[in-house]
């Protein structure tokens, strides 16, 4: 079970997409796992042949227990270990049991979710429902792509289920004796978690974390967008609307340039030491619907143009909505940069999520007496703020850093 960000401690198996003797290639999707903020497409980095799976679909386990294992290509498959001769024992009769492996029992309300069909075509997000909800998924018409099941669906069945006036009761599950989950996240007889209440709680016990063992230190200065603004104006009116670049693309772009010259900024604190990132993959702390907020990572964003940016962005901002997340984007990025320019917030001085040693925030871009080349003037002034960890950096370099953004903007075209 990957960490997917320092406040994960379980996961649940929502959904194996792969079986025994299945070939993968490094970045498929092998597994759908629902954590306390987010229903997670699994990826694996190893091309092989999926040699066995060792928690079924609908358990709960902690990050780090063994989920299954990649035989590399052209390696044998290894030999079943000869049967123990039986220690002789008292004739005991043993009631068959519903999981084959040592891991935790499933959640008494993911029992239907455990037993979906293979092939069945299910989102993420209805997936995730379903488990909240209690559905059948074999017994739900999907009315998406191809016939797959949305959360639209799910909820309909679930209401249907709900108000049918001479339902009959289901049967109850048959009790099974094994031990509880190391993590327990719901208990026999309780309500379906609320995963708004549980999100909370994990980002309370990730900031909690952040505040407790880093030493945060704080700078804020202003950038004149005049420039950065008249080239994107220029450069939009050259474009249908879909194509259209938000300046935020600019800020992202601008950030990752500047981290090749103060590479403090860009990496993990782990093991009372640094350790320097040589990829730059900037979390981008995006808002949900439901409350909370996320901050998954768009890849290698030094190397990509603005409008490949761009197109990450959308499409991130998508799925983020979706909860079609991968864990890579997850558990990726080296630096976060968040915006709360939109809700009218001028400055935003963030807490740096762990193991990260860096974020910056960037705020509402507001016209404000400016002055340039001995002239003072109305100029959009945007606040550019950075939190850093004083173990991994101090305020001189933290200082020249945002000075090194600043600069970045003032060139938008060499972006």
């Amino acid at each position: 079970m990957p960490s997917l960000g320092a406040d994960m401690e379980v996961g649940t198996i929502l959904q194996w997409l792969v079986k025994p003797g299945d070939s993968v290639k490094r970045g498929d999707i092998v597994a759908v796992v629902d954590t306390e903020k987010a229903t997670i497409e699994i990826e694996v980095f190893q091309s092989g042949i999926i040699d066995s799976i060792f928690v079924p679909e609908g358990n709960e386990v902690p990050v780090g227990t063994l989920i299954a294992m990649i035989r590399a290509d052209g390696e044998p498959a290894p030999a079943p270990a000869p049967p123990k001769p039986a220690a002789p024992r008292p004739p005991v009769t043993l009631k068959p049991a519903p999981i084959v492996s040592p891991q935790p029992a499933a959640r008494p309300e993911a029992a239907k979710v455990a037993a979906l069909p293979h092939k069945l075509r299910v989102s993420p997000l209805a997936l995730r429902v379903a488990l909240d909800l209690n559905v059948d998924l074999s017994k739900v018409k999907g009315t998406g792509p191809e016939g797959a099941i949305t959360k639209a669906d799910v909820e309909r069945a679930a209401k249907a289920a709900k108000e049918a006036p001479h339902a009959e009761a289901e049967p109850a599950a048959p009790k099974v004796e094994a031990p509880p989950p190391a993590v327990p996240r719901a208990k026999p007889g309780v309500a379906p978690i609320d995963h708004h209440t549980a999100m909370r709680r994990v980002i309370a016990a990730a900031m909690a974390r952040s505040k407790r063992e880093i030493p945060h230190y704080y700078l804020g200065t202003q950038v004149d967008m005049s420039r950065a603004l008249a080239w994107l104006q220029a450069e939009n009116l050259k474009r249908s609307v879909t194509e259209r670049i938000l300046y935020s693309v600019l800020l992202l772009k601008a950030v990752a340039r500047a981290l090749h010259d103060y590479p403090e900024m860009n990496g993990y604190w782990v093991d009372n030491a640094f350790k320097h990132s040589d990829a730059i993959h900037v979390g981008v702390a995006i808002s949900l619907r439901k409350g909370g907020l996320i901050a998954p990572a768009i890849h290698d964003v030094d190397k990509k143009s603005i409008d490949e940016i761009m197109a990450n962005l959308r499409d991130l901002v998508q799925r983020v909505r979706a909860e079609t997340l991968r864990s890579s984007e997850i558990a990726d990025a080296t630096i976060t940069v968040t915006s709360l320019g939109e809700q009218g917030v001028e400055s935003v001085f963030g807490i740096i999520y762990p193991p990260q040693v860096a974020l910056i925030g960037f705020g509402k871009v507001v016209e404000r007496p400016w002055a340039s080349n001995g002239m003072v003037g109305a100029h959009p002034l945007m606040t550019a703020t950075l939190a850093a960890d004083h173990r991994a950096s101090d305020g001189h370099r933290g200082g020249l850093f945002l000075a090194a953004i600043d600069r970045l903007l003032q060139e938008p075209d060499k972006l």
